[in-house]
């Protein structure tokens, strides 16, 4: 079963990294464009800047997310030793640590936090 499995599985965590890739890049040249067209129209450069922000951090936080999930497939169904498992929680604590650095700094608060 598990000659089937890990194929299947690998395919699975690459086509899950590309679209984690893609949702970041997609984000990425959707906030520029977005901003240019504000600067075309001579909005305010405050206001751009910070949705030009904001559009990168949630397009980062979504792309992180599939790379996460991308890499506990792999590691589980293709290459589960020691190493690995080690190697994957040190990715996963450092993504997971972007990931509430990037929250905090889109919204200024604590994910925790009350919406007060």
């Amino acid at each position: 079963m598990s000659e089937f499995i890990a194929p299947v599985a690998a395919w699975c965590a690459a086509i899950i990294e590309a679209i984690g890739i893609g949702a970041i890049t997609l984000f990425a040249l959707y906030a520029l464009f977005n901003a240019a067209a504000r600067m075309i129209k001579k909005d305010d450069n405050e206001s751009i800047f910070q949705e030009l922000r904001q559009l990168l951090g949630r397009g980062i936080l979504v792309g992180l997310e599939f790379l996460i999930a991308s890499d506990i497939i792999y590691t589980v169904a293709v290459e589960l030793t020691f190493q690995s498992i080690g190697v994957l929680a040190i990715v996963v604590l450092i993504r997971t640590f972007l990931s509430l650095t990037l929250e905090v700094e889109m919204s200024g608060k604590w994910p925790w936090q009350n919406n007060q």
